[in-house]
C-alpha cells in the first residue's frame, strides 16, 4: 500500500577516489622507460534532482543508507582509473535539505533543479603526474581521498496556491473532493486525513492547486496532534482558507473562536523559509473564510448568527455545501481572483533553473601555481596552540581543508611520499608559520589525523638529492633523539635507572622524570 512520507534522515556517503599507481615502464630495448603510473578516478557524487515523477519520500524511508561508487585505481602504461558514477536521486518538487541541527542547506523548487549533497573524493595522482626536475622517477603515488560522508534531513513541503486549514472533521476533505479530481478518505470521525492531499481546481481555461492539510487543534505549533508534521505544508501556500463547521457538536465552540484559535497557531509557527519562498510571514498571507455544511439547518442558522462577527476579520466569506454542491462556483471564482492577483504580483521567473552545489574545498579541477600558493598561504591554513599535548616542548595544530586532503592522500609507509608532503607544506608556508607561532624543534605538530615531531632541520621545499625509489635521504639525516630517548637520558642523569640496563624501561610518570 503506498505511503506518504514527508520527512526522512539520509545517511549518505560519496564514492572514494581511486589510488594512483606507482609504475615504471619496462620494455625490451627501451632503457630508462620512466614512470608510467596512471591517476586514480574521482569518486562519484550524490546528487538530488527534482522530478515530477515522484511525489513522496517513501523510497528513502525504506532505504536511508545511500552510497555512490568509488573511482577506479590507476594502472601502469599511463592508464587512469575510471571515474565513479554519479548517483542521481529523484525527489519531489518542494523538498528542503537541512542539516541535523536544522540549518537549511537548499530549497529545491522547479523540475530539473539539482543539488550535490555529497562530493566524491579526489583520485590520487600516479607517479607519471608527479614527475618534476627534482623527481625524475617518483617511487610513490598519492592515495585516493575518501568520499564525503554526512547525515542530511529531507523535508517535503507541498507547493499549492491555496491551503485549507481547520479543525478535524470541518469538511476539508469533502470540499477538495468536489472542487477537484482528488479522492481523499472521508469519514465521520476526527483525523480521518493523515496525509496532505493535493488537487487541481479548474476555472474556465485556468487552474490553481489546493492542498488539504490534516486537521489542526490548539497547541499544534507546539507539537500537539499532527500540527508540527503538516504545518510545513502551508508555508508555500499563497492563500489560506479557513474551513469552519458552524454545526460543530461541541457546545464551547463557535466559528469566531475556531478561527481565532487557528490564527494563534499560525502566528506561533515560525517558518524557516521566509527568505526563500518570498511569501512572507503566515500572518501576512491573504485569507478567506469558508463556512461548510450549509445543508444542515443548524449550520445555516449559526452562520447567520455569527455573520457580523465574522465580517470583523475583513476577509471574504463563502457559505457552501459539499453534499448539495451549493456555493461552489462562487467559492471557486472568488479564490481564483485572489490567486490571480498574487500571480500578477509574483511573476514566475522563466530563467533556466540554477544548479545548486555546496561550497567546494577549492577549485576541484584547477591547479594552484607556486606564486598563487604563496600569495594565498594565509587563507589555506591556520595554526593553533595544542593545549592537550603531553610533550614538554608543547604542541601545535595546523588546520586547513587543503592540508587535511594532502594528509589523507599521503602514504606514510613510503619515505619519498612523506618527503613530497614536506615539500608541499614548506612551499605553502607551514614551517614559516610554525616558527612565527613559537614552535621549537621536537614539539608535536598535528595536521588532520597525523601527529608528528617537528624537525625544522630537515630541509624541505628545496631540490632533493636523487636517491633510490621510495626513499628520501633527507629523512635519515636527522639524529635528534626521540621523546622516549630524551626521557630515558634524563632519568639516567637522575639515577633513577641504570644506563647500561637496556632492558629496563623508562618510567612514564611525570613526577619521576
Amino acid at each position: 500500500m503506498p505511503q506518504f512520507v514527508d520527512r526522512v534522515v539520509l545517511h549518505v556517503r560519496a564514492g572514494d577516489g581511486g589510488h594512483g599507481c606507482a609504475s615504471i615502464h619496462r620494455e625490451k630495448f627501451v632503457p630508462l622507460g620512466g614512470p608510467d603510473g596512471g591517476n586514480g578516478g574521482h569518486g562519484g557524487d550524490l546528487i538530488l534532482e527534482v522530478s515530477n515523477q515522484v511525489h513522496t519520500l517513501v523510497d528513502f524511508h525504506f532505504h536511508p543508507h545511500i552510497r555512490a561508487t568509488r573511482g577506479g585505481n590507476g594502472a601502469g602504461d599511463n592508464r587512469n582509473g575510471a571515474r565513479g558514477e554519479d548517483l542521481v536521486l529523484p525527489v519531489p518538487d518542494g523538498t528542503v535539505v537541512t542539516e541535523p541541527d536544522g540549518t537549511v542547506v537548499a530549497d529545491l523548487m522547479g523540475v530539473g533543479t539539482r543539488f550535490t549533497i555529497a562530493e566524491g573524493g579526489y583520485g590520487g595522482l600516479g607517479n607519471a603526474a608527479l614527475v618534476s626536475k627534482a623527481r625524475r622517477a617518483p617511487g610513490f603515488a598519492l592515495l585516493g581521498e575518501p568520499g564525503e560522508e554526512k547525515d542530511v534531513v529531507l523535508e517535503l513541503k507541498s507547493i499549492a496556491d491555496v491551503g485549507l486549514v481547520g479543525y478535524p472533521s470541518a469538511g476539508k476533505s469533502s470540499l477538495i473532493s468536489v472542487l477537484s479530481a482528488a479522492k481523499p478518505k472521508i469519514a465521520d470521525y476526527p483525523f480521518t486525513t493523515l496525509t496532505p492531499n493535493l488537487g487541481v481546481v479548474r476555472v474556465d481555461n485556468d487552474a490553481f492547486t489546493i492542498a488539504d492539510v490534516p486537521g489542526l487543534i490548539p497547541g499544534a505549533s507546539e507539537g500537539r496532534g499532527l500540527g508540527l508534521d503538516f504545518l510545513r505544508h502551508i508555508e508555500r501556500c499563497a492563500v489560506i482558507a479557513h474551513v469552519v463547521d458552524p454545526a460543530a457538536l461541541e457546545s464551547d465552540r463557535n466559528p469566531v473562536d475556531d478561527i481565532r484559535a487557528l490564527e494563534e497557531e499560525l502566528a506561533a509557527y515560525q517558518t524557516a523559509l521566509d527568505h526563500d519562498t518570498g511569501l512572507g510571514d503566515l500572518r501576512d498571507r491573504p485569507r478567506v473564510i469558508v463556512l461548510t455544511k450549509m445543508d444542515v439547518p443548524d449550520a445555516r442558522d449559526m452562520a447567520e448568527l455569527e455573520k457580523e462577527s465574522l465580517e470583523q476579520f475583513g476577509w471574504p466569506i463563502f457559505t457552501i455545501s459539499s453534499v448539495a454542491h451549493e456555493g461552489l462556483d462562487e467559492l471557486r471564482f472568488g479564490i481564483w481572483e485572489i490567486v490571480k492577483k498574487y500571480r500578477s504580483e509574483h511573476p514566475v521567473d522563466e530563467e533556466p533553473v540554477a544548479v545548486l552545489r555546496p561550497e567546494p574545498v577549492d577549485k576541484r579541477r584547477g591547479k594552484l601555481g607556486r606564486k598563487s600558493a604563496a600569495k594565498n598561504a594565509g587563507e589555506d591554513f591556520v595554526v593553533h596552540t595544542d593545549n592537550g599535548t603531553d610533550n614538554e616542548l608543547g604542541g601545535f595544530i595546523v588546520e586547513g581543508k587543503k592540508l587535511d586532503r594532502w594528509i589523507r592522500q599521503t602514504d606514510f609507509e613510503n619515505d619519498e611520499a612523506v618527503g613530497y608532503l614536506a615539500d608541499r607544506l614548506a612551499r605553502i608556508g607551514v614551517e614559516d608559520a610554525l616558527f612565527d607561532a613559537g614552535a621549537q624543534p621536537g614539539c608535536d605538530v598535528t595536521i588532520g589525523d597525523i601527529t608528528f615531531e617537528w624537525e625544522p632541520t630537515t630541509s624541505a621545499g628545496i631540490d632533493r638529492t636523487p636517491d633510490s625509489r621510495g626513499s628520501d635521504a633527507r629523512l635519515s639525516q636527522t639524529h635528534r633523539a626521540t621523546a622516549e630517548e630524551r626521557k630515558r637520558a634524563s632519568q639516567v642523569r637522575r639515577g633513577l635507572i641504570d644506563e647500561y640496563d637496556l632492558g629496563q624501561e623508562a618510567s612514564r610518570e611525570r613526577w619521576e622524570g
